[in-house]
């Protein structure tokens, strides 16, 4: 990837973050408008619980950003599991209508097996446009970690041009906000020398990478 490449993918992440920050924090501007203008005790209890909720989803998205698009300096080459695992589990009960279910063999991951975690269940959730369940596992295997993360429901919404942006197959020109995410996947995953795949049902999208470890992390 040369320099205006890596420029104009981090500008995409950027965008997509801005567009998922942009409800719950405009949820925050509406509430306080709705409160400085409310003199109802009950109505402004009820801007109170509003204004709490969207500051914990904005909270939520950018502890879950900062670790799935930024650098995250703050936790080493090495994330617990229980990190992502928390980041997950609140996305889920923002989203509400979606069960997540859990099979992690692995204490510690290096940080671009927590990036494909992370993304991988940003995906998942986003597919299950009707709600559904969320099954995400983790396993080291012969010097690798494969992560897997299959979404299940009675709708499934995934777009095309993010499966293609998995495998690597969208140049930086036909990237979007949208597939800018699925894009970094497969660079960390050429970087690493492993791989990514998906397999797309009417009732199931499943998404799988094989990410060799660090060496000196094999153990």
């Amino acid at each position: 990837m040369n320099q205006n490449d890596a420029i104009d993918l981090a500008t995409l992440l950027c965008s997509r973050l801005c567009h998922d920050m942009l409800s719950p924090v405009g949820a925050l501007s509406n509430g306080l408008e709705l409160l400085a203008s409310e003199n109802d005790p009950e109505m402004r209890q009820r801007c109170f619980e509003l204004l709490e909720q969207s500051a914990k989803i904005s909270t939520d998205k950018l502890k879950f950003f900062r670790l799935a698009f930024g650098a995250a300096g703050g936790f080493g080459e090495m994330v617990e599991v229980a990190e992502p695992k928390a980041l997950i589990e609140a996305l889920v009960g923002d989203a509400k209508r979606i069960t997540v279910n859990w099979a992690l063999d692995e204490q510690k991951l290096p940080k671009p097996a927590v990036k494909v975690l992370l993304n991988f269940a940003q995906i998942g959730l986003d597919a299950l446009v009707r709600g559904g369940t969320l099954d995400i596992g983790v396993e080291a295997r012969d010097g690798a970690h494969e992560i897997v993360v299959r979404a299940t429901g009675p709708k499934i919404g995934f777009d095309d041009t993010v499966g293609r942006a998995l495998q690597g197959e969208l140049s930086a020109s036909d990237l979007t906000s949208r597939t800018a995410p699925a894009h970094m996947l497969s660079l960390l995953a050429e970087q690493a020398g492993g791989g990514l795949q998906y397999q797309l049902s009417d009732e199931a999208l499943i998404l799988g990478a094989v990410l060799p470890q660090p060496e000196g992390m094999i153990g």
